[in-house]
């Protein structure tokens, strides 16, 4: 797309904020990730969690689905506490893997190379930055988004306690 045509489609864009964070019992094990869409003064809750996962794989998801809800392309900017989302994009990680074949810099396969391709391709759609916040501190929308993901995993735990149960 020609760049003039595409900064005049940026003004046109919708400004939606973005807080995520990721949860993990034992990691592995059962897993939640939680996230809050905000345009305007609308805040939408999501979340969901997965049996066996890792944390970091509760981290990616949770960009994941809160980007793939987004129905426009939009300029986003996400609030992670997660140093492994956001280094990959803030310090460019994301090129070295490519460039290499999708192996870090200790030469070793990329962990959760499927996830970052989704996120990678959704990132393509919108106009993305990416922030850094400290995890469990005095950041209301993060701690938000951690009671969601701590939910899921509950959710998942309580369920298997019920199978056993039976």
């Amino acid at each position: 797309m020609d760049k003039s045509i595409k900064i005049c489609y940026d003004v046109f864009m919708k400004e939606v904020i973005i807080y995520t964070d990721g949860a993990c019992s034992y990691n592995p094990g059962p897993g939640g990730w939680g996230a809050l869409l905000m345009y305007g003064t609308e805040t939408r809750p999501l979340s969901g969690g997965d049996e066996m996962t890792t944390n970091n794989q509760m981290e990616l998801m949770a960009v994941i689905k809160a980007l793939s809800a987004l129905k426009e392309p939009c300029k986003v900017e996400i609030f992670t506490d997660s140093a492994y989302v956001c280094n990959a994009f803030q310090q460019d990680w994301i090129s070295g893997w490519i460039m290499r074949g999708w192996k870090n810099a200790n030469k070793k396969p990329v962990a959760n190379r499927e996830l970052w391709e989704e996120l990678i391709a959704l990132t393509k759609k919108h106009i993305v930055h990416f922030n850094k916040v400290k995890g469990h501190a005095d950041n209301e929308f993060n701690n938000r988004c951690d009671l969601l993901a701590r939910m899921e995993v509950e959710k998942i735990l309580a369920r298997r306690d019920a199978d056993l149960a039976d």
